[in-house]
């Protein structure tokens, strides 16, 4: 038999072996430790942190993986990276409040309104009868002839934004229609009322364009805020930044005269104007505010003839912490799928490759922190690699995995068309598993994972989802499934490790994910873009690369 056929089908024969090894058992008691109450839901910066880089570290050890991070002044690899972060807390009970059409309004943080911690690292926040003035959806897109401000000047003034972009109410238009762009996303409304001045920003919330509840925007925002450090942070954030629920939003535009979702149709429009609002807002609080290091974990397992060249499993490590309790007393937001899930396949994909023959290209898996916070942990990495971007040759994230059961099919966060995407595709198919596009494409998803920050530096990277359309159920069971665990679960204390949990969908999830993984790791293969991508150009700035 000719070597090369011989070599290709030994390789395709040890990946189906070693699939079979993922153990559920393995599996759950990740998860379970993870999310227990004594890692304290794995915030940055805290004791959570510390037990849980110790027992991924641990974890990876015993799995035969090799230390994969920064090297030290011997020049020794370790097995973290350092990233350095701004962290922010309120101190004490913020005061908040509107004078809406004259009456004076008192606000309570986490009820009507979300603040964060201010991320400019002052120490303080004052606002004082700050003019509340409507921007539309707070987006200025050149390349789409549509600018909401205007020419409005927001120095003093407070931004209130509608979520989502322009597309979604419609599903048709300037905007791709139903799938978000990233002028839809929260950290874009941010950015923008930082460029523009503005003394705070206060986004509108509706749970079907924000693709959440009151409660996720809550946990979320009045916490301890995170962000990479920066050398101007005014430049990204505004002192103030939050959200409001829509009932105060509409009370607001009562006020001035003004009917809401009249306005929200004329926002859909080029033709939209700044709106004035008859309200102020005030705010006090003090913030904690200081820089600390948390810590990305990396694995490795060097390739033996191109070790230079490197295939990445990743998953984050974090989650909320201790915050707000719920309506049971609950504080611990434990993050069981989200994602004690993703490190636990992450750490069962290093046992299984460990315990394989090595490939020729590198494997790195790693355990980013700061997801949640906006995901800082990839971004750091992403601009501070610790292996070339021109020479890692594919990213495969993995965010909450499947605890449904199996699917019949899988899809990707967006709707990102890659070489990389094809290949998880053909997987699929001798799987007889579908590539089904996301279901919800407005709700963003492809900006809010860790791969984004690979991708936008061209790194071909994906976000795997394990698949709505259910063996026991179809999908109108994976829907109702999803949709539960959203508006019940999803960044709250009650994401918690149960034994009702079905983890064959997750084991079969993680024979797709290796078999793409191995094959790009032993190969030569070198995925790229869509001709299309707005991707594609960064990552051909480094074809030289991989000549």
């Amino acid at each position: 038999m000719h070597r090369t056929l011989l070599a290709t089908l030994l390789a395709a024969t040890a990946g189906l072996a070693t699939a079979q090894t993922f153990d559920p058992a393995r599996i759950t008691a990740d998860v379970k430790t993870l999310s227990s109450d004594a890692y304290e839901g794995r915030g940055p910066a805290t004791p959570g942190e510390t037990k849980t880089v110790a027992y991924i570290v641990k974890q990876m050890q015993a799995a035969g993986l090799q230390p994969g991070g920064t090297a030290g002044a011997d020049g020794k690899r370790g097995w973290t990276q350092d990233v350095p972060l701004l962290r922010s807390a309120i101190t004490g009970t913020p005061t908040l409040s509107m004078a809406i059409a004259g009456t004076a309004t008192p606000l309570t943080q986490g009820d009507q309104i979300a603040v964060r911690a201010a991320l400019t690292g002052q120490k303080s926040v004052s606002i004082a009868n700050a003019p509340l003035v409507f921007m539309g959806y707070g987006v200025n897109a050149p390349e789409r002839k549509w600018d909401d401000f205007k020419g409005e000047d927001l120095k003093g003034k407070i931004a209130v934004v509608l979520v989502n972009d322009p597309d979604f109410e419609t599903g048709s238009g300037d905007f791709g229609g139903k799938a978000m762009t990233y002028y839809g996303r929260w950290t874009y409304k941010y950015e923008e009322a930082a460029r523009r001045g503005a003394a705070g920003i206060l986004i509108i919330h509706e749970t079907a364009p924000a693709s959440y509840g009151w409660a996720t925007v809550k946990n979320s925002n009045t916490n301890t805020m995170f962000d990479i450090v920066r050398q101007n942070p005014a430049a990204t954030h505004t002192p103030m930044e939050g959200w409001i629920q829509r009932d105060l939003a509409v009370k607001l535009f009562q006020a001035s005269g003004l009917d809401f979702d009249a306005e929200k149709a004329k926002a859909r429009t080029r033709d939209f104007r700044p709106v004035p609002l008859k309200a102020t807002f005030s705010a006090n609080y003090a913030v904690d505010a200081q820089v600390i290091t948390s810590k990305n974990v990396l694995g490795r397992l060097p390739g033996t003839s191109r070790p230079d060249e490197t295939v990445i499993y990743s998953a984050h490590w974090d989650h909320l912490g201790v915050g707000a309790p719920d309506a049971k007393g609950d504080r611990i937001y434990n993050g069981a799928v989200d994602n004690a899930t993703g490190i636990a396949a992450l750490l069962e994909l290093g046992r299984t490759f460990a315990k394989a023959p090595r490939t020729a290209r590198s494997l790195v898996f790693l355990a980013v922190t700061a997801e949640e916070k906006g995901l800082l942990g990839s971004e750091y990495y992403a601009a501070n690699p610790v292996y070339p971007l021109g020479k890692t040759v594919g990213v495969l994230n993995m965010d909450s995995m499947a605890i449904a059961g199996p699917a019949r099919d899988f899809g990707i966060s967006g709707s990102a068309k890659l070489g990389l995407l094809d290949m998880l595709t053909a997987e699929g198919a001798k799987r007889n598993r579908t590539f089904s596009p996301e279901p919800h494409p407005e709700a963003g998803g492809f900006y809010r994972s860790d791969h984004f920050p690979m991708a936008k530096r061209g790194v071909p990277a994906v976000s795997f989802d394990g698949g709505s359309d259910l063996v026991a159920g179809g999908t109108a069971a994976g829907e109702a499934f999803a949709q539960a665990y959203t508006k019940d679960r999803y960044h709250q204390p009650a994401d918690e490790w149960s034994p009702s949990w079905n983890l064959s969908g997750m084991t079969a999830d993680l024979g797709l994910l290796y078999a793409v993984g191995h094959d790009l790791a032993a190969g030569t293969t070198w995925p790229n873009w869509s001709p299309d991508s707005e991707f594609k150009a960064e990552r051909d700035k480094t074809a030289s690369d991989r000549k």
